[in-house]
């Protein structure tokens, strides 16, 4: 598996990260979820347009505006395999710097959170970087109220490197674990 448009998977997650179509994704980073439902099968929650998620469309958006090559790597659509639903969005921030170092986001919508969705998500993103040959470490940002994220995090080895300020989420402790395979 590698960075590519196809759908990333994995055996063990039961999930798979896809990819958003430039009019899903536009329509998201407005905020219009009935535009982006007009223009895909998928069906998409409320959550996905809200005050959660338009911040990461639109910046994701004009990221790939900028840099389209990017846009294999950024925020996909987390969706269960079995049943098709939507249920979050996780993907990397971009493509590794140039240490080799690649940060990782995800988030799993509040109606479909405790059911292993997070670890799915993570699972996918950490096997998908371990078969591109320029990631040597994996980086995630997590706020220190959000014990859940922290505890999955800790769970796959990431440490506490330091901190920083986000302007949407404030205080993060920064948290980094060598690429597995690398």
């Amino acid at each position: 598996m590698g960075i590519t448009e196809e759908p990333w998977t994995s055996a063990a997650a039961g999930l798979e990260l896809v990819q958003l179509p430039p009019a899903v994704l536009d329509a998201l980073a407005d905020g219009d979820l009935d535009a982006a439902r007009a223009v895909t099968t998928l069906e998409l929650t409320p959550y996905l347009a809200g005050a959660e998620c338009v911040g990461v469309w639109r910046r994701r958006r004009d990221q790939i505006a900028r840099s389209p090559a990017d846009a294999a790597w950024v925020t996909r659509l987390v969706i269960e395999r079995g049943s098709r639903r939507v249920v979050g969005r996780a993907g990397y921030h971009g493509p590794p710097d140039d240490v080799g170092v690649v940060e990782i986001g995800y988030s799993i919508d509040p109606a479909r959170r405790r059911r292993g969705h997070a670890r799915g998500a993570l699972v996918i993103l950490l096997e998908t970087a371990k078969y591109h040959p320029a990631v040597a470490v994996v980086r995630a940002t997590v706020r220190p109220d959000n014990v859940p994220s922290r505890r999955l995090l800790d769970q796959y080895g990431f440490q506490a490197v330091g901190e920083q300020w986000d302007e949407e989420d404030g205080l993060e402790t920064i948290l980094e674990a060598p690429c597995p395979g690398s």
